[in-house]
């Protein structure tokens, strides 16, 4: 299962349950705590009612016309028809009796009446005049409904004269409490489906970080040298630990590979300048001093020339991106470059063509640019026979700029495309046994990634046709 569904299922099992098991925690309190508010309320009632009946029981039994059984009909007459938080009431639903010192119903504003029924075993009339708090719930009606029952005493002078119930059916309130609960469901259900939908952001945030970084690491494996991603957090950490890692051991094996590399390279000069330097202690006729001396001094440029480009391309490999770009006039800053190589190419007799010649500008570091065309040209200049030609272009598409220069020179072996670019690998020059460094066309290389290009080498015939290809 890929990591983003486990992270979602999850957040989901989580959120889901947690929402579940409060939903179903605020659901099941919504009828209980309605309860409650309505018996509270049917309290503060009772012991109203018991104070105002005090006085006419203090008298002896209420009558049936009497002041508080005229009071009772009149409340039960009453219309109402008020509108309470969008909900109707239309009815009044207290049932209220009055019973004696005995427990027997004295009044009632029910239908039918229990006037003259014993009370006396019902919990809200016995608790009561035992001193208790009197309540009862007791069934009412068809179904499950229930008859809230609660009761206070009539006292004087401190005596028990009877008792005041006050029932109301828990049915009257129904209508509130499944609007309450309607409301805890949809607000639940909300509440759920916000979860979620922050479940699926987090995710796919946390996908979107881990696959930047899986794409980095893969294109670090194939070689590329990028910057680590911007990601926050632990996940940006990680980035940079891995970039840190990376490096150092990119950095040990580059290492050991270019010493290695070096070494080699550096015997060819040093036997020949050894060999010169011993030739040159003897007594030797002027010609073949002077010829010694030369090639102390040609193999003394040669390490020179080696060295000065492992440090460019140390430096070029040190870097992350190209430092102040500006907007350059691709072909004629291509004119001023070949400019600089004219003595070298009247030398060799070489002539330098145009071919397609767009008028096309691009944003790049003009010393890295200079550096990476240099070393292009002066290959191509290795390998280019004398009288030969060399053919430039300067080309665009919708998402690149290209500059091509192609020799007329031996071109290369096909086995040994995969290795050109790559710092100490090159073959030997025309007429010659010996080798370039290859650490020219490497930092030409290098230039053009720093520039978010590439370097592509394309089979000629003859020669071979190098280009820079930079983005637009």
């Amino acid at each position: 299962m890929r990591l983003g569904l486990r992270v979602f299922f999850g957040f989901f099992l989580i959120a889901g349950l947690s929402a579940l098991l409060l939903l179903k925690v605020f659901l099941a309190e919504v009828k209980p705590s309605v309860r409650e508010v309505m018996e509270d309320l049917m309290v503060d009632t009772a012991h109203l009612l018991a104070e105002v009946a005090a006085d006419e029981m203090a008298a002896g039994p209420p009558a049936p016309d009497g002041r508080l059984a005229a009071q009772l009909q009149r409340y039960v007459n009453r219309d109402v028809d008020v509108m309470i938080w969008g909900l109707r009431k239309q009815s009044l639903d207290l049932r209220i009796y009055v019973t004696d010192a005995q427990g027997g119903v004295v009044l009632d504003s029910g239908t039918p009446s229990a006037v003259g029924q014993d009370y006396s075993q019902w919990n809200d009339v016995a608790r009561t005049l035992r001193g208790s708090y009197g309540a009862r719930a007791s069934p009412y009606g068809r179904g499950d409904s229930t008859l809230l029952v609660v009761a206070a005493p009539v006292l004087k002078d401190g005596r028990t004269l009877g008792v005041v119930s006050v029932a109301k059916p828990v049915a009257s309130v129904q209508r509130f409490i499944d609007r309450a609960e309607r409301r805890v469901f949809w607000a639940g259900a909300a509440l759920l489906a916000a979860s979620l939908v922050v479940g699926v952001a987090v995710t796919l945030w946390l996908v979107a970080s881990v696959r930047r970084l899986r794409r980095y690491a893969q294109q670090v494996q194939a070689g590329q040298s990028l910057a680590p991603p911007d990601v926050p957090g632990e996940l940006g950490d990680l980035a940079h630990a891995m970039d840190a890692m990376r490096r150092r051991l990119e950095g040990r094996e580059q290492l050991e590979h270019d010493v290695r590399a070096l070494t080699h390279e550096l015997k060819s000069p040093l036997a020949a300048l050894r060999a010169s330097g011993e030739l040159l202690q003897d007594e030797l006729p002027a010609a073949d001093r002077q010829r010694f001396a030369a090639q102390v001094l040609d193999q003394t440029a040669r390490l020179q020339t080696l060295v000065e480009r492992v440090l460019a391309l140390s430096q070029l490999e040190a870097q992350v991106e190209p430092g102040q770009r500006q907007q350059l006039a691709l072909a004629a800053w291509a004119d001023a470059q070949l400019a600089r190589q004219e003595p070298r190419l009247k030398q060799q007799r070489v002539q330098v063509v145009w071919g397609q010649r767009d008028d096309v500008t691009v944003a790049a570091d003009p010393a890295l640019l200079e550096l990476a065309f240099g070393n292009v040209l002066v290959n191509a200049l290795d390998f280019a026979p004398a009288g030969s030609v060399l053919a430039l272009a300067v080309s665009a598409t919708p998402a690149s700029v290209r500059l091509t220069l192609r020799d007329h020179g031996p071109g290369v072996p096909v086995a040994g495309f995969v290795q050109l670019g790559q710092r100490f690998f090159s073959t030997a020059r025309p007429g010659s046994l010996v080798k370039g460094s290859g650490l020219g066309l490497a930092i030409a290389r290098r230039v053009m990634e720093l520039h978010g290009g590439r370097l592509v080498f394309e089979a000629a015939e003859p020669g071979l046709k190098v280009t820079l290809v930079l983005p637009h």
